[in-house]
């Protein structure tokens, strides 16, 4: 045994047990990090088919009524200034960038 002498220092009563427990609390504290971080261990648990949960929050995302009122914007590839937004419901709707008017402007006399 290549760490002979360590018992000499930590009885084994002492050092068996808490190298035991250490052992025990790291593979809890990674089990507890898998079920945690990943949707895949839950379904496999649960009996659900592998996927389900991620299903799941991604549909709960979709109804969050924090979320953004149009789904995504596609610019024009022509190179107009024309966009298509897509609502929702998948209605599309064109809007026209312009650039920003300028109201009034501050003229400097000497």
């Amino acid at each position: 045994m290549n760490n002979a002498k360590m018992w000499l220092v930590v009885k084994p009563t002492v050092g068996v047990p808490l190298f035991l427990s250490a052992v025990a609390v790291g593979s809890f504290a990674v089990h507890v990090a898998v079920l945690s971080n990943t949707s895949w261990v839950s379904d496999f648990l649960s009996g659900k088919e592998l996927g389900a949960g991620d299903m799941e929050a991604s549909a709960a995302m979709l109804t969050d009524p924090d979320t953004a009122k149009a789904a995504y914007v596609i610019p024009a590839t022509d190179g107009s200034r024309d966009v298509t937004i897509i609502m929702p419901d998948g209605t599309p709707v064109q809007a026209t960038l312009k650039a920003p008017e300028i109201h009034a402007s501050l003229k400097i006399t000497e």
